[in-house]
């Protein structure tokens, strides 16, 4: 039989159908950006295999009404507990108050990210700190806070990423930095704590639809969502639950002699993608472009 001319598109689904639901029993996760979006997601997958949770963010409403979204939905506790990343102190009361709630951090998220489209010619360089602030030194700043208590457990981490840095992608100057950073960052704590039993992971998320981050970073030229669906090898967008289905494998012992390692889970788009934009008149034609940019720049 010829191979078929259409294409074929594998659907998303649930970790519940492919892992047990009690691997984490007793385990305790910590979640910086888990109030919403892909980390929301990685959570809400986690408690549904056993895990309870401490979310970390700036928003203490948004974290409420997720905690108690995510405890009613897995019949987990969930903490929400209000930190800015950026703040040391900030994060060393919220493992103190995860600490009193639960007694131990067993797996870490490093998600607390920002993100924007601007060309560096009008990038500020408050903006790009920002940036770097909240992801890179956020993330260093995370590790500091829990790192001698995932030590206790023998636990891991994983930090959400992206593939942005690894081909020159116009608009996105500073948070290509900021997650070259994280992967740095990643690679050095797999190989200091492993002889400890600690693993450090990356998962680089690829176009992921109905999450605040694609909605900002892609075009609203009619059918855009659709193109951007026909040049990734498996034919869709992704789905938070494939974030969240990489989340469960990695922090699971099938995972366990698995560190130091960039997971990108974006359907094989990093293979054959280009610019979100228009190239090269996004970059020639600043002004022309933005009409094409929901975010403002």
């Amino acid at each position: 039989m010829p191979p078929s001319s259409t294409p074929f598109t594998h659907p998303a689904v649930s970790s519940r159908s492919v892992f047990n639901m009690d691997i984490f029993n007793g385990k305790v996760l910590f979640c910086t950006g888990g109030g919403s979006g892909i980390c929301k997601a990685m959570t809400e997958a986690m408690m549904h295999h056993g895990v309870e949770a401490a979310i970390v963010g700036r928003n203490i409403e948004r974290l409420v009404q997720a905690s108690q979204e995510l405890s009613k939905l897995t019949g987990k506790a969930c903490l929400p507990v209000q930190a800015d990343v950026r703040k040391h102190e900030q994060l060393r009361d919220a493992v103190a108050k995860t600490l009193e709630k639960f007694g131990r951090i067993d797996f870490v998220i490093c998600g607390a990210a920002g993100n924007f489209l601007a060309p560096i010619e009008n990038l500020s360089e408050n903006a790009f700190r920002t940036v770097m602030e909240i992801d890179t030194i956020g993330t260093y700043q995370t590790i500091k806070a829990t790192l001698s208590h995932v030590r206790e457990s023998h636990g891991a981490y994983i930090h959400v990423s992206a593939m942005l840095h690894f081909r020159g992608t116009p608009y996105q100057a500073h948070v290509s930095a900021a997650k070259a950073g994280v992967d740095a960052l990643s690679n050095v704590l797999a190989v200091e704590e492993g002889p400890r039993g600690v693993r450090s992971n990356v998962i680089s998320p690829g176009p992921v639809a109905n999450t605040v981050g694609m909605d900002r970073l892609t075009s609203t030229a009619k059918g855009a969502s659709e193109a951007t669906a026909s040049i990734i090898p498996l034919q869709r967008m992704g789905h938070v639950m494939d974030i969240a289905n990489a989340t469960v494998f990695l922090f699971s012992d099938a995972a366990s002699w698995i560190t130091g390692q960039v997971l990108a889970v974006d359907g094989g788009e990093h293979h054959i993608g280009g610019p979100m934009l228009p190239y090269p008149s996004s970059v020639l034609d600043i002004e022309g472009s933005k009409e094409l940019i929901k975010a403002k720049m």
